[in-house]
């Protein structure tokens, strides 16, 4: 096997001791971690006899820092780097300049069947109520669609509403609703579980598998030079199982990222129909269970989001709104333990206070009738969530997946204003969730927010804007130290997904992913995270992506 070692370098480990100066790399998985002369010695030793060392290469890192490989521990794979090639919208901040993107979009390709985009705000519409007749005065005749920021809602123009068929007596979904006027005509929005079924899942028809495969490769790019090694998916289908797999194919069975999925399970209304996604997900944790893909578990969506007034609370939005559960507990309680009793994790996305609270309930019901064990089951989100509750996730072991940049400060006027001062005051509160005892893992939902570590890692340990700032901090009491910050997205985030004991650190024995950035926060403060770059990213020992300053050969 080849060995390298990297010196000159500094290594955050992620583990104890925390620092280092030189790693040790023998084939996919790291030999030894410490000083230069211990890691020389530790892979000289290492050599068949006879070699003097001959055969391990050395790259001078020139001092840089050199982070374990951020495992993004919940992400949308197909869809962000269907994302990627969409016109995004989040820093347009008028309906103007949401237009004039369109526009554009629209004469740079005249002949595309449809525009599409992703990342608007609310607060950037007026009155933060988009209708289609707003996007019609831009474009009339071609159809539009249009993905809100959080991928809870999307607005359509009149040519899309007619594309899908959608008129005043189309049903509203379980979970979900088309946005109407007055009179009872759709409006051009559909909220939560009537934009999946009706505009996500005509656009999949129109998508090809060579279109599928174009956004899994823009992913895993994106994802590479951004010194991501691991990522959780975290709605997968058979589509986004048939896309990854075909992604391996191409490169003789393996993958440049490691990649763990939870099968999306919906709410049908039918007990069996549910119970049957259940199975089909245990068939495919058995099916597909390589170092490279696996499927974990399932996830399960138990209410929108707080932005659109969709998730599930204990009390009403300041509007006086407020949304019914996706899933109520009596549905919800047979899926879980199902699951559960099966050996597969389970996430719960739960935004809303009360929904938090059934995602709890359902799993002590499964603790109870299954017995107890290691579970390592996950709650997405957690944006609001009871104080009582935070003590519950802590004593049932269940982690804390959360976001850090949808707690930007860009991004949070509107959502405080659907809650009001008091419930706003304990948004996002990292802090209070590890000081309870559990465990949090940090990661980024792409493409719902940026997908970038680094931003996503200076939220967490400021609590101020990675996209614009001039926003004051939003509850800095809520920040985590940065190496903190770092742990969550690494360590922590490879607990989530039960590879704890692979990778998530880098320490002798386990996976060797790992990132080299140009500059260091530790030293230079947490605002150099906003300017820091990836210069190398390593895969299983192999280097997967690379700038031409990444290092000198020794």
């Amino acid at each position: 096997m080849s060995r390298t070692v990297y010196v000159n370098a500094r290594v955050f480990t992620a583990d104890e001791p925390v620092w280092a100066e030189a790693i040790a790399v023998d084939g996919a998985t790291v030999l030894a971690v410490g000083s230069e002369d211990e890691v020389r010695a530790g892979a000289s030793a290492a050599s068949p006899p006879g070699s003097d060392g001959a055969d391990v290469d050395v790259v001078d890192l020139d001092g840089r820092l050199v982070l374990p490989g951020v495992i993004d521990a919940h992400t949308h794979l197909v869809m962000m780097g269907e994302a990627l090639g969409r016109v995004g919208l989040t820093d347009a901040r008028t309906l103007d300049e949401i237009r004039s993107r369109l526009v554009a979009a629209r004469a740079a390709d005249p002949d595309a069947p449809r525009v599409l985009g992703r990342g608007w705000l609310f607060d950037s519409v007026p009155g933060g109520a988009p209708t289609a007749a707003m996007l019609d005065a831009a474009l009339p005749d071609v159809p539009v669609y249009l993905d809100a920021n959080d991928y809870h809602s999307c607005w359509v123009n009149s040519a899309a509403l007619a594309e899908l068929g959608i008129s005043r007596d189309t049903p509203d979904p379980i979970g979900g609703r088309i946005g109407r006027d007055a009179a009872g005509e759709p409006n051009g929005m559909l909220y939560e579980t009537a934009a999946q079924q009706y505009a996500w899942e005509h656009l999949a028809d129109q998508a090809t598998d060579a279109d599928r495969d174009a956004a899994v490769e823009r992913t895993i790019a994106a994802y590479l030079a951004t010194g991501v090694t691991g990522v959780v998916d975290m709605a997968f289908d058979e589509l986004g199982l048939a896309a990854f797999r075909r992604a391996a194919d191409r490169r003789g069975g393996t993958l440049p990222i490691r990649v763990v999925a939870h099968w999306f399970v919906a709410n049908t209304g039918d007990a069996d129909a549910n119970l049957a996604q259940v199975a089909r997900a245990v068939d495919l944790a058995h099916e597909v269970d390589t170092p490279w893909l696996r499927i974990a578990g399932i996830k399960v969506v138990l209410d929108g989001v707080i932005d659109a007034c969709t998730a599930a609370m204990r009390h009403p939005y300041v509007d006086g709104s407020n949304a019914e559960p996706i899933w109520p507990l009596d549905a919800l309680e047979p899926v879980v333990a199902a699951a559960d009793a099966a050996g597969l994790q389970v996430a719960l996305h739960a935004i809303g206070d009360a929904a938090s609270g059934i995602a709890l309930d359902a799993l002590e019901h499964a603790h109870a009738v299954n017995g107890e064990r290691d579970r390592r089951h996950r709650i997405e989100h957690l944006e609001y969530v009871d104080r009582a509750d935070v003590a519950r996730l802590a004593r049932l072991g269940v982690v804390a997946s959360m976001q850090p940049v949808h707690a930007d400060p860009a991004i949070w006027a509107n959502w405080a204003a659907m809650l009001g001062d008091e419930r706003a005051d304990r948004g996002f509160p990292w802090t209070e969730i590890t000081d309870a005892g559990a465990v949090l893992a940090f990661s980024t939902d792409a493409p719902t927010a940026p997908h970038e570590a680094l931003p996503n890692l200076y939220v967490a340990a400021t609590r101020r804007s990675a996209l614009d700032d001039s926003f004051p901090a939003t509850h800095p009491e809520y920040a985590v130290p940065l190496a903190d910050a770092v742990r969550h997205a690494t360590r922590d985030a490879a607990f989530s997904c039960r590879e704890e004991d692979a990778r998530g650190r880098i320490a002798p024995g386990l996976a060797a992913d790992f990132a080299v950035i140009d500059r260091d926060p530790f030293e230079l403060g947490d605002d150099a995270l906003l300017e820091a770059r990836v210069i190398r990213t390593v895969v299983a020992g192999s280097t997967v992506y690379e700038v031409e300053t990444a290092g000198t050969r020794a």
